[in-house]
């Protein structure tokens, strides 16, 4: 009987020859990951069981990306807590705070590969399947136990593969592609299902355009999301990483699969309005004035986001009364950033320029907003409270409509 890309990776992990959707399993993990903020509990966890030793110290990676520099004791003892375990567990991959946001730095420092069953206790470690992982978020707990045993266990997901077809217009992309998909499905379309991404529109994205679909599939509910891996995916692991991986496709007749099609020739710039991100409108719809924008994040911070701001920012200046914060995703977004001249544009035109982290994302650190104060973000969640004050309002979009409303001051559709 056929299967889907995730039924079939999920057998590998499983030691078997089939799984199907529904079946509980336990697989085996090839990458777990956790950060200063999810990892003490974690850590806490596994002493609790009386664990000593990790299963595999070359497979756990541990990147600060929270709140980096410590913003607080006790985020300062998060950090000692982190840094003390990986020094007793002799744990291989440790980032500490220069290094960039968790879900940026696991591709693009090579501990994704295809076929690979990966766990992060971050909600948005679904972002590696846009390599042709299944990658999912779990609790703190869980990792306790994955960190002891190097298993754990699942239910296998059905499957919403979003064929996806028509060529963008300008000044759209892979953000407008995906919170238009959430406003169509709903914020539980897709619960506890595999969220495949799939069609010509994706074939012709890059692998960070891809990553961006991937990072939002929780944010409708899914467990996973998938990029079914071609010559784009090899070419981007291959720079990246010596690890053998195995490349695993949906066979298009599976029971579990169930095949949505979506058309974006037509689709204008989204934006998801608050207080959930399924209130999905066009830009041309909404009118409103902002205090911050927001350029950054696990869905948007990378070197393309950066590109994006800055054609539309050059020689202009972001609007009184507005300010731009713009924190790169990695180091090596950073990097490439300063060498193409984009910190120079960001600054010149008036924007603050942060280290990579995770920023005003969580609301827990660097730019959060204050009572009654308009974000517009370029990040993945916009509940009330998520940037910081309850009585503030948060807005999603893309870098290009996010650099165009910072000039402007208000939510505008770039020109």
């Amino acid at each position: 009987m056929s299967s889907t890309m995730s039924e079939k990776i999920l057998a590998r992990a499983s030691g078997k020859n089939k799984v199907e959707a529904g079946d509980i399993i336990i697989a085996n993990i090839d990458i777990a990951m956790t950060h200063d903020l999810t990892g003490p509990l974690a850590v806490e966890s596994f002493e609790k069981i009386g664990a000593e030793k990790v299963w595999d110290p070359s497979k756990i990676v541990i990147p600060f990306d929270h709140q980096i520099p410590a913003d607080s004791i006790d985020s300062a003892n998060n950090h000692i807590i982190m840094r003390n375990f990986v020094k007793k567990q002799n744990i291989e991959h440790f980032y500490d705070v220069n290094a960039g946001v968790c879900h940026q730095i696991l591709p693009e420092l090579g501990h994704v590969v295809p076929g690979e069953v990966i766990v992060g206790a971050d909600s948005h470690t679904c972002t590696h399947g846009a390599l042709g992982a299944f990658s999912t978020g779990i609790g703190s707990t869980d990792m306790a136990m994955v960190f002891a045993e190097g298993n754990l266990w699942f239910k296998v997901p059905e499957t919403n593969r979003f064929e996806i077809t028509g060529d963008l217009k300008d000044n759209v992309y892979a953000k407008d592609v995906i919170l238009n998909i959430i406003g169509q499905v709903g914020a539980d379309g897709s619960t506890y299902k595999a969220c495949e991404f799939a069609g010509q529109t994706v074939n012709d994205m890059t692998v960070s355009d891809r990553m961006v679909l991937c990072n939002m599939a929780i944010e409708m509910g899914g467990k996973t999301g998938l990029v079914e891996a071609d010559k784009k995916t090899i070419d981007y692991v291959e720079k990246r990483s010596n690890k053998p991986y195995k490349i695993f496709k949906t066979d298009l007749d599976a029971p579990s699969l169930n095949i949505i099609d979506v058309d974006v020739t037509d689709l204008e710039p989204q934006v998801a309005c608050p207080n959930h991100v399924d209130n999905v409108k066009p830009v041309s719809e909404v009118d409103r004035e902002i205090d911050q924008v927001f350029l950054g994040s696990c869905t948007n911070g990378r070197i393309s986001d950066l590109r994006d701001a800055a054609r539309i920012l050059k020689g202009k200046e972001v609007a009184k009364g507005t300010r731009m914060l713009v924190i790169p995703a990695s180091k090596e977004v950073y990097s490439k950033a300063l060498d193409e001249g984009l910190i120079r544009i960001f600054i010149d035109a008036g924007a603050l320029v942060s280290a990579p982290c995770c920023g005003p994302c969580l609301g827990g650190h660097t730019g959060i907003i204050g009572p009654g104060e308009v974000s517009l973000s370029t990040s993945n969640r916009n509940f009330k409270g998520r940037q910081g004050s309850p009585e503030g309002e948060v807005y999603l979009s893309s870098a290009a409509v996010a650099a165009a409303s910072a000039i402007e001051g208000r939510i505008v559709v770039p020109e």
